[in-house]
């Protein structure tokens, strides 16, 4: 029998995580079966424990390759490294850039997104498993951690008077973008909002964007 390797297991386990997201994409991720990902694959029931030891593994690389293929962090560090720009001009373009990946990917890599979140509220301990297996830095994560400490120090450093507490202007950061993406994904992939509600992401983010400017002592463009 011809030697497996390594690179076959790769391209094989690159092959169930493609089927585990096709399969994401049209159910949500907390309704997701390992049988549904078999299916997905044409695989048997034991081949797949071959490469995998469950579902909470396949999602957790999945979620992996996916925030490889959403990374915004390069963006951001190129906006941030532009010395001559203005903190309210930094703030519009840090905002347009999570208003154009969020637009990009509003049907697929950010629905998932979403529905990992929704898992985290509803079955935590398993949500913690599967975050414990997942490589890499988010954008969100590093808008919250990076991007938006260093706006908020750029502020201060240059003169400006923040109407809140730096802790305070992260959270809301957080909590305004979590609530952008609540909006376009219930909107744009459940239906569920209101009958004339449009999922709009950059004009949400626009927002957004003032809304930061204000509690950084700054000058919107309105």
């Amino acid at each position: 029998m011809p030697k497996v390797t390594e690179k076959y297991m790769e391209e094989k386990r690159r092959m169930i995580v493609d089927c585990a997201y096709q399969v994401c994409l049209r159910k949500p991720v907390e309704m997701v079966t390992i049988s549904d990902v078999i299916a997905e694959t044409g695989m048997s029931q034991g081949a797949i424990y071959r490469y995998y030891t469950g579902l909470d593994e396949i999602l957790a690389d999945m979620a992996t390759k996916m925030r490889s293929d959403y990374n915004i962090i390069d963006s951001f560090e190129q906006v941030l490294s532009d010395k001559k720009a203005t903190i309210e001009e930094l703030t519009y373009r840090v905002c347009d850039l999570l208003a154009d990946a969020m637009e990009s990917h509003l049907m697929d890599i950010q629905k998932i997104n979403f529905d990992l979140g929704v898992l985290t509220i509803n079955e935590p301990e398993r949500a913690a498993k599967i975050m414990s297996g997942i490589k890499g830095t988010g954008n969100l994560e590093y808008l919250e951690k990076n991007a938006m400490p260093r706006l908020i120090e750029g502020a201060y450093k240059s003169g400006y008077h923040p109407v809140a507490a730096p802790e305070d202007i992260g959270l809301f950061i957080s909590a305004g973008y979590t609530g952008i993406e609540k909006f376009c994904i219930m909107s744009a992939c459940y239906g569920t909002c209101a009958p004339n509600a449009k999922a709009e992401p950059h004009k949400l983010f626009r927002t957004l964007a003032d809304s930061i400017i204000h509690l950084l002592g700054g000058k919107t463009n309105g």
